[in-house]
């Protein structure tokens, strides 16, 4: 049987980072090697037939665009549309990994894997995660079964629904929560644990309505504007009125515990929404969901933490005819 091509397209990071000394894991520069020079300095890849490298952007992650999400979404739609091509591998980094994870997921709702990898240390260091974790992410993306855009950090493949970044230093520095992880990798190998990520599980997008987003996203060079508030001990309403001021068309709130919002933040919150302005509510928990209780006048976010939920409100309010400003 013709073995099919497996996609790496690289977006930087720290994966793609170099440092003066071998020794020194956080001083670096991100973003500095060529995917295409990261794959040849891999020896079980270098001389590999059957992989497609492509640059698509060389940024750390801290500064992501939603033009270069818009790229990745043309460019991961176009090879997932080939025969030839069995899955996708992305390096990225790890910062806003899990928003670009779920932008893909939301938009694109793959039956292919696509698979989005990264690094805590640079590629110059003296023992680089990087080398493994791409080892990782293509057993997973040559998986017969394996579906849906997933991250693949240490050994652990994440869902796109799930994965956060929950730690600054360790190389296991994600968590799908209290969902658990969907499988592991394990010496190329790969032991499934729970359902691959699925459109059903958006609750928010239908098949129909992610179609349509992604043919708004890849036309309009300005998004709909949706800033994040959070919740805390004399948390007031300032910022939200200063958001008002600047014509935002979403909040989203970090809200603590089930939800609970202080009582002046919310007030603000309540008034933004009467004069139009989208308002969901999710937890800064890292572990559960915001469960509704009866008399409760704001929309939660179904699970997703605030930074996805401020992806998911972007993407929703692209299907509102007026939602995005010039």
């Amino acid at each position: 049987m013709h073995q099919k091509n497996t996609v790496i397209l690289g977006t930087g990071g720290t994966i793609a980072g170099q440092s003066v000394s071998a020794s020194d894991n956080i001083g670096y520069t991100a973003a500095q090697v060529g995917a295409a020079e990261l794959i040849a300095a891999i020896p079980a890849l270098a001389t590999s037939s059957h992989l497609l490298v492509e640059q698509l952007a060389q940024i750390d992650s801290k500064d992501m665009t939603f033009a270069v999400w818009v790229n990745l979404a043309e460019r991961v739609r176009y090879f997932l549309s080939r025969d030839d091509v069995c899955g996708i591998v992305i390096t990225h980094g790890t910062d806003t990994l899990e928003e670009t994870a779920y932008f893909l997921q939301a938009v694109l709702n793959p039956v292919k894997p696509v698979v989005l990898t990264c690094a805590m240390r640079p590629a110059t260091s003296l023992v680089p995660d990087g080398v493994q974790n791409i080892m990782d992410a293509l057993t997973v993306a040559r998986h017969t079964n394996a579906r849906g855009v997933v991250a693949v950090c240490a050994g652990v493949v994440h869902s796109a629904l799930d994965v956060q970044k929950v730690h600054t230093y360790q190389l296991n520095a994600f968590s799908s929560g209290d969902c658990g992880p969907v499988a592991y990798v394990e010496e190329n190998a790969l032991r499934t644990l729970r359902d691959w990520p699925s459109q059903h599980q958006l609750r928010t997008l239908s098949a129909t309505d992610s179609i349509a987003v992604l043919a708004k996203a890849l036309s309009d060079e300005t998004w709909p504007s949706v800033e994040i508030v959070m919740s805390y001990a004399g948390a007031n309403g300032m910022l939200v009125g200063a958001l008002c001021k600047a014509d935002v068309q979403g909040i989203v709130v970090a809200a603590t515990g089930n939800g609970t919002i202080h009582q002046e933040l919310e007030a603000a919150l309540l008034k933004a929404r009467s004069q139009g302005i989208e308002v969901v509510r999710a937890s800064r928990c890292v572990n559960g969901r915001v469960l509704p209780k009866l008399g409760e006048f704001l929309t939660d976010s179904n699970g997703l933490s605030p930074v996805k939920a401020r992806v998911e409100l972007m993407l929703r309010l692209m299907l509102l005819p007026s939602a995005v400003q010039a």
